[in-house]
């Protein structure tokens, strides 16, 4: 359960960063899972450590995953067995650790021909074999009418029937926000809003100081530390730039869109994945929130942006993928909200150009200042990232080996028991709270539909680092995503909610309100 006597509000954590006379062990810039999960292993190893997120905590990628804790069945067709081993590794100890957020998820390959049933059958249960012990549970071929009686309204037209398997589901920024609570818990400092903006180096140009500004009150700090990490996902290459002007690309940035349907269009427990697209790809159709999330696409763009638009050829790829394996073929004025996401995937070698076919291991850089970089990776292997980025920080910097501690680290809001269908059940541990001042209050609900309470409003300000509209109805709550037409309605009584909270004025309020329906329209289908 939330203990905040460990909690550094924000003003306390700025006052450790406009003090001279601290020196951080490490620094990491970015806020997504890659930059939690190396601040969490540097601060349980005894670092003093510091982590710097320019917009709120997995405002990019980190919150806009198919929410899917996987192995990688995708990749296992490439023929990457270690990213298999590593993953299902990981999907095991994520389980364990946060057993609030993800969850063991049954899918459905659904086959029509033999030759179908023997490939994804014999493919599935290797998956198997590669997790070992941690494997969620055991791969089997299912008849045509338990394929129907598990997903109603699959077109049943050549349904030879279906391989059934395992993987894991979880809410991706929940989990972030419960990352930066582990840390900030730990004796670490995350603080959102706080952009990195030069990079110092001393007399044997090796960087000594990092200097940031909170873009909130435009304040600077002059940070010196001891190790700086870059894990800004598709940003890595403009703070490689900033330390060396000139420098070579070493990502390149693949879209991933997602849209959001009623359960009606899949009222099923289990999920669909779709083995093989006209892309090239797997489809998931997965169960979420009470809604259903049907994705992804591999997109190549040229530019990063916080934003990243759904382009129409990717929503109508979703769409018509799907409607060829549902009976009720959705369309477009069907879509609750569409989102984007980009990938930060190592720069392809000459040949292999496509997206899809690049690698999502990640990759560690070390430039001669001692900037160390990492690029690649996924959700499932943020630990195991982190991990590796510190035993290499220890190593070239000749530091003393400190032993990890996050394999066995149970995250903040870890709680065994829980009820799935239960408003409040991605709090964990710290439901309980909430609820109770839910029930004080039981006027104070402001979407049904969503099931959004006043109270989680000043839940996330006082506890979670929430300090917009957007960060609330997007990251502490899921409601953008979930439904973006129901978000833009009670906006403003968030809006109002929030500025109470934060002391925060009319002004503050109109600002919050038109900068949020501004954002919704990128989620919207008009």
């Amino acid at each position: 359960m939330f203990n905040s006597s460990n909690i550094l509000t924000r003003g306390q954590q700025l006052d450790k960063l406009a003090n001279p006379l601290t020196e951080w062990d490490i620094i990491v810039i970015g806020g997504g899972a890659t930059g939690l999960g190396i601040a969490l292993d540097a601060v349980l190893r005894g670092y003093k450590t510091l982590l710097l997120e320019q917009a709120d905590f997995a405002k990019g990628t980190s919150s806009r995953s198919t929410k899917l804790v996987h192995g990688g069945v995708r990749y296992l067709a490439q023929g990457n067995i270690k990213l298999v081993r590593e993953a299902s590794i990981e999907r095991g100890l994520l389980l364990r650790n946060a057993p609030h957020l993800v969850k063991n998820q049954r899918f459905i390959v659904p086959v029509y021909s033999f030759w179908d049933k023997l490939k994804y059958t014999i493919g599935l249960k290797l998956y198997d074999r590669i997790a070992g012990k941690l494997r969620l549970g055991p791969s089997n071929f299912i008849s045509r009418k338990e394929v129907i009686k598990n997903i109603p309204g699959i077109v049943e037209h050549k349904l030879k029937g279906g391989v059934l398997y395992h993987d894991g589901q979880f809410d991706d920024s929940r989990l972030a926000i419960n990352l930066a609570q582990s840390i900030l818990e730990a004796g670490g400092t995350a603080i959102n809003y706080v952009k990195v903006v030069n990079l110092i180096k001393n007399e044997h140009r090796n960087i000594t100081k990092v200097v940031a500004e909170d873009t909130e009150t435009k304040k600077t700090f002059h940070l010196s530390t001891k190790a700086v990490v870059n894990a800004t996902g598709v940003f890595v290459d403009d703070i490689l730039m900033m330390d060396k002007p000139g420098s070579a690309k070493t990502i390149c940035v693949s879209q991933g869109v997602h849209i959001v349907l009623n359960r009606e269009f899949y009222p099923s427990s289990d999920a669909l994945m779709i083995p093989k697209t006209s892309d090239g790809r797997v489809l998931f159709a997965v169960p979420w929130h009470g809604k259903v999330v049907l994705g992804t696409t591999d997109t190549p763009v040229e530019e990063a942006s916080l934003e990243p638009q759904a382009l129409e050829k990717e929503i109508s790829f979703i769409l018509e993928t799907a409607g060829s394996y549902l009976n009720r073929k959705p369309q477009k004025s069907d879509v609750l909200s569409v989102f984007a996401g980009l990938r930060p995937l190592a720069a392809p070698k000459k040949g292999a150009q496509k997206t899809k076919e690049i690698s999502r291991s990640h990759k560690i850089i070390v430039s001669p200042p001692h900037l160390f970089t990492i690029i690649g990776g996924k959700w499932t292997t943020y630990r195991k990232m982190g991990e590796d980025m510190v035993n290499r920080i220890q190593k070239d910097l000749h530091w003393q080996y400190k032993a990890p501690a996050t394999a066995n680290l149970l995250i903040h809001g870890n709680e065994k028991i829980i009820d799935w269908e239960d408003e409040f059940y991605f709090y964990g541990s710290d439901a309980k709270l909430i609820r109770q001042q839910v029930t004080e209050d039981n006027n104070g609900w402001i979407s049904r539909e969503l099931k959004i309470h006043t109270a989680q409003i000043r839940w996330a300000v006082k506890y979670e680092m929430a300090r917009t509209v957007e960060d609330f109805l997007s990251r502490r709550t899921r409601a953008l995503l979930l439904n973006a037409r129901e978000s833009r309605r009670i906006a403003p009584q968030v809006a109002i909610i929030m500025a109470n909270a934060l002391a925060k004025d009319e002004v503050w309020i109109n600002q919050q309100i038109t900068d949020y329906n501004l954002l919704v329209t990128n989620y919207i289908i008009d």
